[in-house]
């Protein structure tokens, strides 16, 4: 089959389309998928500078979201059929350990990322557990089926399950060209918030305007915290969701209103902050850490996807051999949305 693999941890240099085994069923839940669109993320830049811990096998097929028809299913499999259109949560979690028995299966002591610890979506043929699928909604484009599930599970249990968001209150959304971001938008609105976005280039803060954010701020040529102050009428953020990390994270503490909620699921632009503890205790903030989501989270973004809510915004398609360009692309930022690889039609 084809697919985007690594040849190294060496940046994306060493990514390229190649010709591999087709992957088969090795566990009596396995389910092989036909790869019809698969969606990019900054997680696939991570992992092909390689991440802390993470043991690979070259070649490495990069990707973690993605979309497409059952092909083959092993005998313990009854959820899902050949067939079947499907689109893969890409959190993978043992279902034995306390957390998963809780039903927080980001929380397990061996989960796991396809893309990230093992073979991922950017091919022609991928092979999941049949409790990581979901039924894509009839109307859904296999564009947005890709660009789903782990940007908006992400913001999700970012807002729902972290932050615990309630109508009315204020979030501050930082670098709303991103996947994570845009679907945290519609999420805020969804739940009734009210929403501040931010953005180094216009054009992406018009989009977002046009999605619902009801103020966007230039975070290169304003001063955010002010605008934040200025809009909430000095009080702060209610919530502020952060994937930038190092950069922002002052401005987000100086953001959040006493007593307010910052989460985290990313660190963009570094990872090493400096927290003064006095201010932490005296404002009494809130700081949430967030991955991916638990079964429970991703049934319930999936049946409002099936409801015609949250479906991403795809900035653009690039067939499987143009996909380290795509790439590239998210390298620079230049993206407003999800970017997508066509696998097959």
């Amino acid at each position: 089959m084809k697919a985007l693999a690594l040849s190294g941890v060496a940046g994306l240099e060493g990514l390229a389309l190649r010709e591999l085994p087709r992957p088969e069923l090795e566990l009596p839940d396995d389910v092989r998928v036909r790869i019809h669109a698969a969606a990019l993320n900054r997680l696939d830049l991570f992992v092909a500078e390689g991440l802390p811990g993470v043991r690979y096998t070259f070649p490495h097929i990069v990707g973690s979201d993605g979309a497409g028809t059952v092909e083959a299913v092993g005998p313990a499999v009854s959820r899902v059929r050949p067939g079947d259109r499907v689109m893969i949560n890409p959190g993978l979690s043992c279902g034995r350990c306390a957390a998963c028995l809780e039903g927080e299966e980001s929380l397990c002591v061996s989960f796991r990322v396809v893309g990230e610890h093992r073979a991922g979506t950017a091919a022609e043929y991928v092979v999941v557990p049949a409790d990581n699928l979901a039924p894509v909604p009839e109307r859904m484009p296999w564009a947005e089926a890709a660009a789903f599930s782990l940007a908006t599970l992400t913001a999700w249990r970012m807002l729902t399950t972290r932050a615990r968001l309630r109508a009315g209150e204020t979030v501050l959304i930082w670098g709303i060209g991103g996947g994570v971001a845009l679907a945290a938008l519609r999420i805020v609105r969804h739940l009734g918030g009210r929403a501040i976005v931010t953005s180094g280039a216009d054009a992406k803060l018009e989009v977002a305007r046009l999605h619902g954010a009801d103020a966007a701020v230039n975070h290169a040529t304003a001063d955010v915290v002010a605008e934040v102050r200025r809009l909430t009428e000095g009080r702060g953020a209610d919530v502020v969701v952060d994937s930038v990390g190092q950069a922002r994270w002052q401005d987000s503490l100086r953001a959040l209103r006493r007593g307010g909620r910052l989460t985290v699921c990313g660190a963009t632009t570094g990872a090493m902050i400096a927290l003064d503890l006095r201010r932490l205790f005296w404002h009494q903030w809130s700081i949430h850490g967030s991955t991916l989501g638990s079964r429970r989270e991703y049934a319930e973004i999936v049946a409002l996807a099936h409801a015609g809510k949250l479906w991403p915004l795809v900035d653009g398609r690039v067939p499987l051999e143009q996909g380290p360009a795509a790439f590239a692309r998210l390298q620079r930022g230049e993206q407003t949305g999800k970017l997508v690889i066509e696998v097959a039609t």
